[in-house]
Formats: C-alpha cells, sequence, structure tokens
C-alpha cells in the first residue's frame, strides 16, 4: 500500500538554531586556530621627558606584529605604528595636542601574515597616563654665572618641549609657568657643606664671601606633583678667581716696588750729600794748612 503524499513537513526551528550554533563554532575554531603563534602584549609603560613620549612593551615578536592604538578619555582610538615587529612606539604627536589630558594605549596583537587574520585580534591596555603631572623633568642647564664681590649670579636655561603654540616649540616655563621652580644647591669649593636657594624664575643672585670660590649646580621641581617633582642635577660648575687675585697681587708687587725704588732713590740722594757734606768739611780743615 503506497504512502500517501501529502505536504512536507517544515524543518523545526531547534535545528535551525542548531545549525547556526555549529557554524558560530566552526569560526571560532578556525579563528583560534589562525591566532596559536600570536602573544600578546605585557609590560606596557610609558616612558616619557619633556613631553617626549615613547610606549614600550614587551615581548619581542616571533612570526607576529604589533599595532598601537591611542586615545585621550572621550576621544576615539587613533592607530600608531601599524603592523610593527618592534617594541616600542614615539607617541609623542599625539600626546602634546593637549598635555593636561589623560590617555589610554593598547597594543594588538596580529600574526605575520595579517591577510588572513579576520577576527578581531587580542590587546592589552596601558596604565593611563597624564602627560603634564607624569612626564619626567630633563636634567636642567646651568646657561651663565658671575661672581661679582659678594654677589653670584646664575642663570637656568629652560629646555625646549615638542608642544607646540601658533606653531612655535614650547620651553618648559612656557608650558608648566610658575609650577617650575629651580633649586640651586651650592658650597664653597674649599667646603663641602651645602646651602640651597630656590626662585619660581630662571635666575638667581644669591650672597656669597668675597674672594672665595663657589661650586654649584640646579635641579627643576614642580612642587604640586605628587611624584616625579625633580629632574636629575645639572653638572656643576665652579667659579674661579685666579685672574682677579693675579690682578690684586700685581698691583701690590708693584706698589711694594714702587716704595722700594722710592726709598732707594731717597736714601742714594741722602748719601750723597753727606758724602759731600764731609768732602766740604774736610776742605775748610785742611785749608790753612796748604797756605802755610
Amino acid at each position: 500500500m503506497a504512502t500517501p503524499n501529502g505536504p512536507r513537513v517544515p524543518c523545526s526551528q531547534a535545528a535551525v538554531a542548531r545549525a547556526l550554533l555549529f557554524g558560530l563554532v566552526l569560526i571560532q575554531v578556525a579563528g583560534v586556530a589562525g591566532t596559536t603563534d600570536v602573544v600578546k602584549a605585557y609590560n606596557i609603560t610609558w616612558k616619557s621627558t619633556n613631553f617626549k613620549t615613547i610606549l614600550e612593551w614587551e615581548p619581542k615578536p616571533i612570526n607576529s606584529v604589533y599595532t598601537v592604538q591611542i586615545s585621550h578619555r572621550l576621544g576615539n582610538w587613533k592607530n600608531k605604528c601599524f603592523y610593527t615587529t618592534n617594541t616600542e612606539c614615539d607617541v609623542t604627536d599625539e600626546i602634546v595636542k593637549n598635555v593636561k589630558e589623560t590617555y589610554l594605549a593598547r597594543v594588538l596583537s596580529y600574526p605575520a601574515d595579517t591577510s588572513i587574520y579576520a577576527v578581531e585580534p587580542p590587546f592589552t591596555n596601558s596604565p593611563e597616563f597624564t602627560p603634564y603631572l607624569e612626564t619626567n623633568l630633563g636634567q636642567p642647564i646651568i646657561w651663565s654665572f658671575e661672581q661679582v664681590g659678594t654677589k653670584l649670579n646664575v642663570t637656568v636655561h629652560d629646555a625646549r618641549t615638542l608642544v607646540r603654540a601658533n606653531s612655535t616649540f614650547l620651553s618648559l616655563r612656557d608650558v608648566f609657568g610658575k609650577d617650575l621652580n629651580y633649586t640651586l644647591y651650592y658650597w664653597k669649593a674649599s667646603s663641602t657643606g651645602k646651602k640651597k636657594a630656590t626662585t619660581n624664575t630662571n635666575g638667581f643672585l644669591i650672597d656669597v664671601d668675597k674672594g672665595e670660590n663657589y661650586c654649584f649646580h640646579v635641579q627643576a621641581v614642580i612642587l604640586s606633583r605628587r611624584a616625579n617633582q625633580k629632574s636629575p642635577e645639572s653638572p656643576i660648575e665652579c667659579t674661579s678667581h685666579e685672574k682677579v687675585l693675579s690682578t690684586e697681587l700685581f698691583f701690590i708687587i708693584g706698589a711694594v716696588m714702587l716704595v722700594i725704588i722710592i726709598f732707594i732713590v731717597v736714601l742714594s740722594v741722602s748719601l750723597h750729600k753727606c758724602r759731600k757734606a764731609r768732602a766740604g768739611q774736610s776742605g775748610k780743615e785742611n785749608a790753612p794748612l796748604n797756605a802755610a
């Protein structure tokens, strides 16, 4: 007896769902298989001095490459250093746009052949970074110094940064204003006891002992910070009075020589007069005898 032909029974929704789920699983498996050699970045750090800022991370890639993305808190991600095998990326041009903004970066890992990569790459986020509060202060430079009498005048040079305003690169003083202080440590060249003076300008005028040589160095300081307050110390400079002392000694010796010469002249004149007087007296005593 033949089976009667009837309408086809539609596939159940459960069967469709199972098929879709199986497909998704296959895609995920394929994606995982393609990323077995990709290692996520770690130990991401910001290295920044006077706003020159480099993002660094580990490890050195093997069969993989990196791309860096950076954004401020409310901004969109911007790609930097595309598909690089380096473990650092210069992001200075991004952070100098607003050094008081807080930035976040992330390092994405790709297989070396990025053309076969179709899923979202693994990535690692960096710590947050606020350049104004966290960039290291570079070593300051003593631009000039002069000691006259009991005054020592020292001028400090502000380093230039890559921060711009009206197409001009700004100095540290331009960026930090009165937040930037300098501390001068100074001491007698013949002593080890240090004194210090602080200013929120670029010049020092301090009282010193006349005729004494002094040594000194300076350090940049931002007291409003909780960390990274101080810069490295500048190279040590020292005053020298050798030329001044030689000039004074020359005048002293000259004066002494002049006194000696005057004394010799006066003594010579006096001796000459004495001899002349004695000769005259001797002539008078001998005159009657000659007459007789």
